[in-house]
């Protein structure tokens, strides 16, 4: 049982290298065996044991030879450069998964399967979102840029809505599922275009995403 009292509230937008709809949310393998993501939020309502975090974004990258479950993955985390030492100190324990309830919370869970965590670095974070039309944005300077926009018919070219569910979910309860765009150099390579996204609202504490 954590001891700190922690809550993350703002859009969050996850990206990664499998088909639409993400297979590893229904279960299942990797669409092409491994496993790469960028993932990115800003916080604005947030706070960790009495630090305020409105205003955070962060940014993270994140690479797994096999399926999530299976372990051996690697993780960089980015943070905005114009948090203040005890923001980082928060958010960093937040995301490490230590200050959550075992299995409750997707910082917890990843946290099991990282067999490398790179030194956290502090940049300058563009971050964007309009969850209801299932576009976003972000990026750091000269390490990753992600964009993200709606699933269109390849007929028509109409935009195409699918919405997730995960009633008992460790990240989400609801998310829009959009396409993505990713690249990223340095620590961590990213290349896709036309993959998976999906966007909420993250309301997250020690205890797991609450229902909105």
């Amino acid at each position: 049982m954590t001891g700190i009292d922690w809550a993350l509230n703002g859009p969050f937008i996850a990206t990664c290298s499998c088909a639409y709809g993400c297979p590893c949310q229904f279960n299942a393998l990797p669409t092409n065996g491994d496993c790469r993501a960028a993932v990115a939020m800003r916080v604005d309502e947030g706070h960790f044991d009495g630090i305020d975090l409105a205003g955070a974004k962060f940014v993270a990258e994140f690479a797994w030879p096999g399926a999530i479950h299976e372990g051996h993955g690697e993780a960089l985390i980015v943070l905005d450069e114009s948090l203040t030492a005890d923001q980082c100190d928060g958010l960093l324990t937040i995301l490490s998964g230590r200050e959550s309830e075992p299995g409750a919370t997707v910082f917890n869970v990843f946290a099991t399967t990282l067999e490398t965590v790179h030194e956290p670095l502090l940049r300058p974070i563009r971050f964007e979102a309009d969850i209801a039309a299932r576009t976003g944005r972000f990026s750091v300077p000269g390490i990753v840029d992600a964009m993200v926009e709606p699933i269109r018919n390849p007929v028509t070219g109409d935009e195409h809505q699918a919405r997730m569910v995960l009633p008992h979910g460790f990240e989400y309860h609801e998310a829009e599922v959009a396409s993505s765009t990713t690249r990223a150099m340095g620590t961590i390579p990213l290349d896709w275009s036309g993959r998976h996204s999906h966007l909420y609202v993250m309301h997250m504490t020690p205890r797991g995403p609450l229902h909105a």
